[in-house]
Order: C-alpha cells, then structure tokens, then sequence
C-alpha cells in the first residue's frame, strides 16, 4: 500500500487538542494493524522550542535523538508507543534555515528565491517525508501549528493545498473547529465553524472530515447543519466533547466513526472495528481508582503544561497502582524553612522539577532536605537530582557552600559542575547534552531492582551540568550511592539513598519515555512507594 497522508488543521480559536485528536487518529489506525507516524508543522520563526520559556510554549519535550520539539510530540508518543525524532517536529525557522543554507551554497543556480515555489517545496518535502524513504509507513498524520488564517501558517496552508492535488486520494485533510455555547442564548453557535470552514476552502482546502470541539453534546440536527454549510457528508461530521481525561477521546473518536471515515475517503476497506482491548482494559482501571495519593510538584513554573510530561506519567502510574494521583504545584520560590513543612503537608510524595537557572532552586534544596529528613518519598529529575545532591553536600557533608557551578561558578565545592564538552559551547539553542543514552546499574541497588532484568537502560537527557565525580566518593560513603553510570563519559546518572523508603535522583528525564500502555518503571515504583507511605 503507499503512504497515506492525513493533515489535521485548526480553526476559531487555539488550543483546541489538535495534539489529542491526531495523536487518537494514530491510534486508531494503529490498532487497525497500520504503521504511523505523526509529526508536527509549527508556524514560528524558533529553530526548536528549546530555548522557549514554558510560560510561552509549555514544557519542551526531547526525542531520542536529541531534538527539542513541542509538547505535542508527547501526546503522539503515549498514545501511540511509536518513537518520534527530529524529522516529526519542523518550525518555520528549520524551513527558512534550509532553503538560506541552500541559497548561500548556490544550490538554487542563481534563482530568485521566493515562498512559493521555494518555501513550501521545503515543506511539502518534509511533509512527505523525503527523507525517510525507508520508513515503509501506512500513515503519516501532519498536525498543523495554530489556527486557519493566521498569517504565519500560510505556506503551510499552501502547501497542503498543493499535495492535496499531487496525491488525490492518498490524502485526507481533517480540520478541527470550536462550536461555542452561548449562555444568555441558551444556544451551540455553527458560524464560527462555518467561517472556518470557508476561510480554509479561500485558501484552496476543502475539508474532508470536520471534528468539532464542544463543551455540550451536539444534536444531529446540529452536525447535519455542519454538513451541510460545510460541504462536507454528515457521517465525516465528528463532535469532541469534553472527557473526564484525554485517554478517552480515541475510544469516543472510533465509536464516532473517525478512523472508519478517514479509510472510506481514502479508499481502503473499512473492516471490523478494532477492540483495543488493552486500552479498555486502562480506561477500566482509570474508572475505577477511588483512592487518592497526594503528590507535590515542587518547581518554579506555576503552570501545568510547563511539567506536562512528568503530571502525565504520575496520572499513568497512579492507574496501574489503581489509585488516582492528585498533583498540587508547590512554588519553589516560596519555600523556607519555616514554611516548608506547612507546604508540604499532606503530601504522600514529592517530584523535585526539572528547570534552568536561579530561580527557585533554593527553595528546591530546603524541600529535598526535608523530605529527607522526614522520609517522604522523593524524586528529583535533572535539576531536582542536583538540588538533592547539593542539599547532601551542604547538611550530610557539611559543604555548606555547596553548589552547582550554573548557579555559582565560583563556588569551592562545586560538587554540580559543567560538563566538559560544554565549556567552549556559547550558543544556547540545541547545544545541551539531548537525547538517549545508555546508563549501567548498580546491581542490588533500588533502581536495579525498578527496572528489574535490565542491568543497562536507556533515557532522554537534557542538561549541561553533571554531578561532580570528584566528591563520589564523599556522598558514597556518607550513603548518597550512585547507582546509574553511563559507561561511555563516566557521569553519574542516578543517585540513591536506599535506606529511605524512597529517595531517587535521575540526571535523566524518564517522563518522556512513559506511555499509556508502558508506564515508566521509576513512575510506578515511586507511586507505589508513595501510596505505601499514605497508608
């Protein structure tokens, strides 16, 4: 079969879940036996989300191969199991950087180098995926970045418009809208649909599947209206709704015919509906967790997407240990040693954050030493791990200028310190230590004991600074063990205190590796530990 090409576009408003419905049609198609892959267009001018503060894009999400890319690419690879890399997240800057290289190497044979042809051939070529040849996929679904007429996204839109025409029915354009329910009226308003709808079809588009996104169930009569204004066949009309939690929105998207749809437009066979029985199987346990564990997200960015990845693993491992995970942000910056245990209270665990820079790192330190002190199941990732380490230094090794040469490059016991390969590095953007690498453990140690049979595991990184092999032997004697080594730099991946009932640290980000179907070991070990502690 050649590949088939699904684009999902967005209308009315931002913020929609395009991520959610394109990660679902993905799954969809998956359990129809298909290979997919999903990958994401985003309209501005950044080469990476990288250097983005979270408040303005969310968390930066690492793919194995080391590219910083939108948090979207998240929601594809929950859902979905697939590994995405640097080729499934493209920015306006990467296209532009492209053809300028190009024009500056005289590729373009003294061209006038223009949007059109030049700009969207570079996009077209990354949308078809030219690159991968070798892929042998079924499926390649292209979400879009922000919503229908704005104008950064029109060479996108362009072309779209123009592989629509080269691959006739190989392809399939889904376009997402907002149907409104206005409370004085009493009334679900189409028209922001329908102006959506005709600005798409100004651009050259005509929309094959139209899923409409609602806070109130949608009559027939409504999705018939849709249809109709719309130019599009009723059973390609699809409504989502608000859930209980986004794991539902593909079982509601293949009662509603979604996948079925996309595969008549197509011309493939449509066949028996999938059963999915294991992620019924999740949606069960999810239902039925009644009891509730308490855990802490102590970090300085008060705003859920900045932390996304690390809520979703905790949700996911609090379903396979049949509980429900209730996270409450705690502001590092506010945390003293005085308030700190009014903070923190009634917390059955605590997550040390990730994050860059000064801010709030102090009140990291004070909340490490206290759930230190007071067994509370902790765990730190990358600078939450390093805040654990500087907190032993400086009340267990009696360092009490200890510190990460990031936040004091004079400091005389740096016991964080840049790693070699950064010290020359002066540009910001995608220069930090990205993507997968391996790690050995400690045999007996906790983590060994986690992730079971492996003795070398693989996870993400994204940092500059490493713990400083010159103290190892300080914290191993004090009972900080480093029991996670990468065997080809020497650098201390994961740090212990197994006394405790649990107090891990990982320089590495197992967050991005968690899926719906393969919760992160360290995730269910560290729910599991905090919902022992709750009992």
């Amino acid at each position: 079969m050649d590949t088939k090409y699904i684009f999902v576009t967005g209308g009315v408003v931002s913020s929609l879940g395009k991520g959610i419905i394109s990660a679902s049609i993905g799954k969809l198609l998956q359990a129809r036996g298909y290979k997919v892959t999903i990958q994401k267009f985003d309209p501005y001018i950044n080469i990476d989300p990288g250097t983005l503060n979270p408040y303005e894009h969310g968390e930066c999400y690492v793919t194995v191969d080391g590219m910083e890319t939108d948090l979207d690419l998240g929601h594809y690879e929950r859902f979905t199991g697939i590994h995405t890399t640097r080729n499934n997240s493209i920015t306006t800057g990467r296209i532009y950087k492209t053809v300028i290289d190009r024009e500056r190497h005289g590729d373009y044979l003294g061209k006038t180098i223009q949007v059109v042809p030049h700009i969207t051939d570079e996009i077209k070529r990354r949308m078809l995926r030219e690159d991968e040849k070798d892929e042998q996929l079924d499926f390649v679904i292209t979400e879009v970045g922000g919503t229908i007429g704005d104008i950064e996204s029109a060479p996108f839109m362009e072309a779209i418009r123009q592989l629509r025409w080269q691959l006739g029915r190989d392809a399939v354009c889904v376009h997402l809208t907002y149907v409104p329910y206005l409370k004085a009226a009493e009334e679900l308003k189409t028209k922001p649909t329908q102006h959506s709808v005709k600005e798409l079809q100004g651009m050259g588009i005509q929309p094959d599947i139209l899923v409409l996104r609602t806070e109130r169930h949608l009559s027939d009569a409504i999705r018939l209206k849709v249809a109709s204004f719309c130019n599009v066949d009723l059973e390609c009309v699809v409504q989502s709704e608000d859930m209980t939690s986004i794991y539902e929105v593909p079982v509601s998207m293949q009662k509603q015919g979604l996948d079925a749809a996309i595969m008549r437009k197509i011309g493939i066979p449509v066949g028996e509906t999938p059963s999915m029985q294991s992620w019924h199987d999740f949606l069960n346990k999810q239902r039925n967790a009644k009891r509730e564990v308490h855990i802490g997200l102590v970090g300085k960015y008060d705003l859920q997407d900045a932390y996304k990845s690390i809520r979703e693993s905790l949700n996911l491992a609090g379903i396979y240990n049949d509980v429900k995970a209730k996270i409450h942000f705690v502001n590092s910056e506010g945390l003293t040693a005085d308030n700190v245990a009014e903070k923190l209270e009634g917390m059955a665990g605590i997550v040390i954050c990730p994050g860059f820079g000064q801010r709030g790192i102090e009140g990291k330190i004070i909340a490490a030493e206290y759930t230190r002190t007071h067994d509370i199941p902790t765990f730190g990732i990358c600078l939450g791990m390093q805040m654990m380490v500087i907190e032993f230094g400086r009340n267990v090794l009696g360092y009490k200028d200890a510190n990460s040469a990031e936040m004091n490059p004079n400091t005389p016991h740096n016991v964080i310190d840049i790693m070699e390969e950064q010290k020359n590095i002066t540009q910001m953007g995608g220069t930090m230590r990205l993507g997968a690498y391996d790690c050995e453990l400690t045999a007996g140690s906790r983590v060994a004991e986690v992730y079971g049979k492996a003795t070398t595991i693989r996870e993400r990184h994204r940092h500059r600074y490493e713990f400083n092999n010159k103290y190892k032997e300080e914290y191993e004697s004090a009972g900080m063990k480093c029991v996670g080594i990468n065997p080809a730099a020497d650098l201390v991946e994961i740090v212990e205190i197994s006394e405790k009932k649990w107090y891990i640290g990982a320089q590495f980000h197992p967050e991005y590796s968690s899926t719906v179907l393969h919760p992160h070991p360290l995730f269910m070990s560290f729910v599991k530990a905090c919902n022992s502690s709750n009992s």
